[in-house]
This record gives structure tokens, C-alpha cells and sequence, in this order.
């Protein structure tokens, strides 16, 4: 399973969408996927609309995250046209139903899509307010029994502190889960990180606007943290 968060597709940007770090993402992913690896993908939507900043500015935050589940739809679409553009098989499932754009998320479905060699991109989180992408993402590689969750970021793994505003933030190689959970390392949601402990699922924290990044990282190089 990837997890894109909304973030990494702004490129250099501050808001929206750089077409050309999608089309390097892409590629990356076609990579992966022509070497019959079978992957999965959640999108967040943080580059167009995030949830949290709305209610703290006085927005209903229920309204809020649907607006967000929304963002992650128009992501998922887009990188779905990248990805076909590579001649990769995808589908869109929502956990919003909104057929005239996208299937809707069934489990059976998307299982059957996984065993077709599709690349299935999960969009609309897990359909509820007060739950992340992280969380999305986490349930989803739950739910299709992945071996691995790649959350894909701007920074090659977790640090101490922010290495953006510290130069001397120390690098995290090795975490297990509860470290993660008791030091309030904020790379994810402390639901998505505990979904992943109880099913298992290492969590491995990479920059995806490095180089072949993730292709590096499934030969077992590159630079990342895991979460096992």
C-alpha cells in the first residue's frame, strides 16, 4: 500500500497540483508495477482542502472532512490519467459513491481488481469525518492484506525534530509502533499507527520526490525510517 498525502503532488508549490512531480510519481509507480509487484494507493487531499485547518478556522468540522474526502476524489483522478498515460491499468474506488466519476468502494471488488493486476487508488478516505488518509490507508492495506504501508512524504524518513527548521535533527532508522504512539512522533495519526500494529503491517516512511526513491527502496536501498 502507498500513501501519498496530498503534499507530496504540490511539487514546490504551496497549494494545488504540480503536473510534473505527478508525472514523476508515476513513473515511479510503473516501475514498481512492471516488476509484478502488486500495489494499492490512498491519496490525501491536503493540497487542495484540508479538513482540520477549515474547523479550526470555524468551519463545521464535519463538513470540513467530507469537503476534504472530496479533494482526495479529484487527486485520485488525476494521478489514475498519469497512470493510464504509463498504459497501467487502474481503478478508482470512493468511499463516497459517486458513480458517474468512479466505482464505489467494495471489498470483494477491489480484491478482484488487485488479482486483475489493476492498480486500485482507494479515494474519499474511509468515507467518515474525524478519520484521516492515514487511517484511510491503514484500514485499506488491512483490509487487502498488504505485507507493507509506504507513506510517501517531502522528507526521507522521521526525525527528532524538524530537519526544515533544525539543522542538527537526528534521524529515526529502527521504531517499533508504541514508540511512535508514546513520543507523539506526528508522521501519522495515533489510530492509523495502531491499526497497523494490530494487523501487523510495517510502516515504512520515505520521500517519494527523491529520485527513484521508491524503486531504490524496494531493491533495499534508499533512504527511509520503519515502523515495524
Amino acid at each position: 500500500m502507498l500513501k501519498l498525502s496530498g503534499e507530496a503532488l504540490m511539487g514546490n508549490k504551496e497549494f494545488g497540483i504540480d503536473l510534473i512531480t505527478i508525472k514523476s510519481i508515476t513513473k515511479q509507480i510503473s516501475l514498481i508495477y512492471k516488476k509484478g509487484i502488486k500495489i494499492s494507493i490512498v491519496v490525501g487531499g491536503g493540497n487542495i482542502f484540508r479538513g482540520v485547518s477549515a474547523s479550526s478556522d470555524g468551519m463545521d468540522r464535519t463538513s470540513a472532512d467530507y469537503t476534504g474526502m472530496l479533494a482526495t476524489v479529484i487527486n485520485s483522478l488525476i494521478l489514475q490519467n498519469s497512470l493510464e498515460q504509463e498504459g497501467i491499468p487502474t481503478r478508482v474506488l470512493s468511499a463516497i459513491k459517486m458513480d458517474t466519476v468512479c466505482e464505489s468502494y467494495i471489498r470483494r471488488r477491489a480484491i478482484r481488481h488487485i488479482e486483475k493486476k489493476r492498480v486500485v487508488i482507494f479515494a474519499a478516505g474511509t468515507g467518515n469525518p474525524f478519520f484521516t488518509t492515514d487511517t484511510a490507508a491503514a484500514l485499506r492495506a488491512s483490509e487487502m492484506k498488504c505485507d507493507i504501508l509506504f507513506k510517501a512524504t517531502k522528507v526521507d524518513g522521521i526525525y527528532d525534530k524538524d530537519p526544515k527548521f533544525y539543522k542538527n535533527a537526528k534521524k529515526l532508522y529502527d521504531l517499533n509502533y508504541d514508540y511512535v504512539i508514546n513520543n507523539n512522533l506526528k508522521i501519522m495519526d495515533t489510530a492509523s499507527i495502531s491499526l497497523a500494529k494490530e494487523n501487523n503491517i510495517p510502516i515504512l516512511v520515505f520521500s517519494i520526490l527523491e529520485k527513484d526513491s521508491l524503486s531504490k527502496i524496494i531493491e533495499g536501498k534508499g533512504s527511509y525510517t520503519i515502523i515495524d
